[in-house]
């Protein structure tokens, strides 16, 4: 018995649009790239097992990679990681319903990606600043310093609660900063949620391609004004993930 097949579905570019033939999708082996056309639109397809389970850690990459690498080259809404359907058929379908609103979005997005700065505070240095500038922190790290946990339990869990306090404060201070500073050279930004207890900024940008070069010397003077304290990654250019999808757009 034959087994079942459906199309993965990694995004919706211009009809113009064509996969390198080195593109690999997912599965395992990594499927093949193709193009579902219609109109104005197509979608990145894939064929894969639809009884198959998708989601290693694997797929995840090749998922990203393939929008990240189409990203830079013409525009692309991304498709929610997982989406399958049973063939072209019902990918035609979707173009057809959708393919107004899926053109008008990739018109806007033309020449743009999107970037995110990512910064982690270093973990010895946040403490030792919350200390300098807490006196009430600085007195309970003097208590429980050089003495057993059992008999400073309660000046642990404060201490703890009041270092923590301060990181959600900062982290929406920072977050807020980076939004204020690179807006100006940017099509639109967003905080995104913290990824870890000791996040100190997180933000989606939307970016110009002509922009880029202004865009990355301004994030590097940034985190050059916080050299120490917190560890800045900048990554990117990807997909729009954080600004459009097209099942935003199909809903």
């Amino acid at each position: 018995m034959s087994e079942e097949r459906g199309l993965f579905i990694y995004g919706i570019v211009p009809s113009d649009v064509e996969p390198t033939p080195d593109a690999s999708g997912v599965g395992d082996p990594p499927g093949e790239v193709t193009v579902v056309r219609h109109g104005r639109v197509a979608a990145l397809v894939g064929e894969v097992p639809l009884q198959g389970a998708l989601g290693r850690p694997a797929d995840l990459t090749a998922y990203q990679e393939l929008l990240d690498g189409t990203a830079t080259v013409a525009p692309v809404l991304p498709v929610r990681f997982g989406t399958v359907v049973t063939g072209p058929d019902a990918v035609v379908d979707l173009l057809d319903a959708h393919g107004d609103r899926f053109a008008a979005a990739l018109d806007e997005l033309e020449g743009q990606v999107q970037y995110v700065v990512h910064g982690r505070y270093d973990e010895s240095a946040l403490v030792q600043s919350v200390l300098d500038d807490n006196p009430s922190a600085a007195d309970l790290a003097d208590q429980v310093r050089g003495q057993p946990e059992e008999a400073t339990r309660g000046q642990r869990i404060r201490l703890g609660e009041i270092i923590s306090q301060a990181v959600e404060l900062r982290r929406e201070s920072e977050n807020r900063e980076l939004l204020d500073t690179l807006g100006p050279l940017t099509v639109a930004g967003v905080a995104r949620p913290p990824s870890n207890e000791l996040d100190a900024v997180n933000v989606a940008f939307l970016v110009d391609a002509d922009r880029e070069d202004e865009f990355v010397d301004a994030v590097e003077d940034f985190a050059e004004q916080r050299r120490g304290l917190v560890l800045m990654r900048l990554l990117g250019p990807l997909a729009p993930y954080d600004f459009v999808n097209a099942h935003q757009l199909a809903g």
